[in-house]
């Protein structure tokens, strides 16, 4: 499995907000990067958002790890970038493509890219909204655009296309990678590699079945089996 993964040019980052997973992950030498964002600070508990990010970044000091602002308003998103930046070298802040009244925060990526902050731009869906995202970015700067191809996905379009266009504009800006975000399956790192993407995050979920990778299928068809067998002996179902 390890010399499948380590062939492929896209970075698995690992995606979530609860410590002892980021650790293993960490830990596994798989993975690159990590990210996370307020829905999985929310689901994990966290109560101060500081405080973890501190701990995290004692834990991880030597790979990106992108921390997302959390206001709606612009004025007091920039004041929390400059908070989030001061945390590390490998800090990533994670701005919005739009606040929540679809408000564009491109000024706001001008201002703190010709600050030299690494931005990791999020939620994106659209090529136009990687075309703007890159041209915001100062030259020399380091940044992710952050496509949510799993969302693209969810509303039964092929994300693909999107995903190898979206590629080729970030390209055009030395220091800009492309994020394939909101992964739903394994599959997806394969695909992300396909679209010449730059990294792929993906949960907790994902990262289990890394060990499925390259494992032949039958093998995988009695391990179904396998599974159904010791469900029905635990329920004790009988039918005759």
């Amino acid at each position: 499995m390890d010399k499948l993964i380590d062939k492929l040019n896209v970075k698995i980052y690992a995606d979530g907000a609860v410590l002892s997973d980021m650790l293993d992950a960490y830990s596994s030498g798989i993975i690159r990067g990590f990210t996370t964002n307020p829905s999985l600070m929310k689901k994990a508990g966290i109560k101060d958002y500081e405080a973890f990010a501190v701990e995290v970044l004692h834990h991880i000091p030597d790979l990106p790890i992108s921390f997302e602002v959390f206001s709606d308003d612009f004025t007091v998103m920039e004041k929390e970038a400059e908070k989030i930046n001061s945390w590390g070298e490998n800090v990533y802040i994670k701005i919005p493509i739009t606040n929540s009244t679809g408000e564009s925060s491109i000024p706001l990526t001008q201002k703190l890219s010709r600050k030299g902050m690494q931005l990791n731009i999020t939620a994106l869906l659209t090529l136009d909204q990687v075309e703007e995202t890159v041209a915001a970015f100062t030259p020399g700067t380091k940044n992710i655009v952050s496509v949510f191809a799993g969302r693209i996905a969810d509303s039964g379009i092929d994300p693909i296309p999107t995903m190898k266009e979206a590629a080729k504009i970030c390209k055009r800006k030395e220091g800009t990678e492309l994020l394939w975000a909101s992964s739903r399956e394994l599959l997806n790192i394969m695909q992300a590699e396909e679209c010449g993407c730059s990294i792929i995050t993906c949960s907790p979920d994902i990262l289990k079945k890394l060990e499925n990778v390259g494992k032949d299928l039958k093998a995988i068809s009695l391990d179904t089996v396998k599974m159904f067998n010791k469900d029905v002996q635990e329920l004790g179902y009988s039918i005759i």
